[in-house]
This record gives C-alpha cells, structure tokens and sequence, in this order.
C-alpha cells in the first residue's frame, strides 16, 4: 500500500474516531446519524484503498517521494503529543475548561497537517490543516464564550471529524500522478 493510501486510512480512523466520541453532547436522534454516516464514510475509504490498490502504479510515479514515516515525521508527532498534553492539562486545570478539549485537539491536529506539509512536501495538507486550524479555534473562541458543549463538540469535533473522512477519501480516490499528488519542490 502506497503512503498515501495508509495516510488515507490514518486520516479517515481519527476522522472516524472525532466523531463518535464527540457526538455525546448532541440530541441522540442527530448523534446517531452522524456516527452512521461516518461509519460509512470510514468504510467507503476502506473500500476506495483496496480498489486503488488493484489499479497499476502510472509509469514514472515514485511512490516513496513524500510521506513515509521518517525523523521528521516522529518529531512532528512527538511534538504534537507534547502540545495536546500540555494544552489539555491548562484546560482541565488552571483553567477549568474541559469543554474546551476537543477544540484544542483539532487545533493541534491542524498544525500537526502544516508541519507534515512541510516535512513531506505535500503542498494539499496545508490545505486539511488550515480547515481542522479555523475549526480548532472556532470551537476554542465558542468554549471561552462560555457556550454550551454541543456546539464546541460539532464544530471542534464533529466537523473536523467530517474534514478528516472527507480528505481521507479524497487521498483514497485521486490518482497517483495527480499533480496534488506530487511532491512541491
């Protein structure tokens, strides 16, 4: 499987994972339809990586020119587990805001995308980090406003959720000479 591919399934699995644990808060009639549908989403991706995974590789495609989990990428995610950490032990402590949690997360997850962007090269992972960013904020300017935790939860949670699945599927179903696809220089 191509590094794409597995980042894909990567994506899609937190996408997955965003939206069932934060549709707690939401009416039950509407948590259960956005966990269905996620839980289809997720398996469309599965489906979408196996079926690429049956099409020949284009000639001239270098599978190994970005992604991949080298030094970079560890220390993208070492930073990025040390900054959810942190950030979580300010909100449940000095600050009292558990509600806030979920927003950090996106928030963190966001800038994680931009430093793999950089890292790997790949220019449309600014793209995924900048929507998960502007939802990790939104959710965070919602919680200090003192609002209720279903709206932090759906727009800190549920829709970077979505955004996940959604670029997981697109990663799973986009060409592998695209020139999205393709390393920037």
């Amino acid at each position: 499987m191509s590094s794409a591919k597995l980042g894909s399934v990567i994506g899609a699995s937190f996408g997955l994972i965003f939206v069932l644990v934060n549709t707690g808060s939401l009416p039950a009639a509407v948590a259960v339809l956005f966990r269905i549908l996620a839980v289809l989403a997720f398996i469309a991706v599965l489906i979408a990586v196996v079926v690429a995974g049956r099409r020949p590789t284009p000639a001239g495609v270098d599978r190994t020119a970005a992604g991949g989990f080298t030094l970079g990428y560890w220390l993208v995610v070492v930073a990025e587990v040390g900054a959810i950490a942190a950030g979580l032990a300010v909100l449940n402590g000095p600050l009292h805001a558990p509600q806030a949690a979920v927003a950090w997360i996106a928030l963190v997850v966001g800038i994680h995308f931009i430093a793999l962007a950089v890292v790997w090269k790949l220019l449309f992972f600014h793209g995924l980090g900048a929507a998960l960013m502007l939802c990790g904020v939104a959710g965070l300017v919602l919680a200090a406003a003192g609002s209720a935790v279903s709206p932090v939860d759906l727009v800190g949670g549920v829709v970077p959720g979505a955004i996940l699945l959604g670029f997981g599927m697109w990663g799973a179903t986009r060409s592998a000479d695209s020139p999205v696809a393709k390393s920037v220089p």
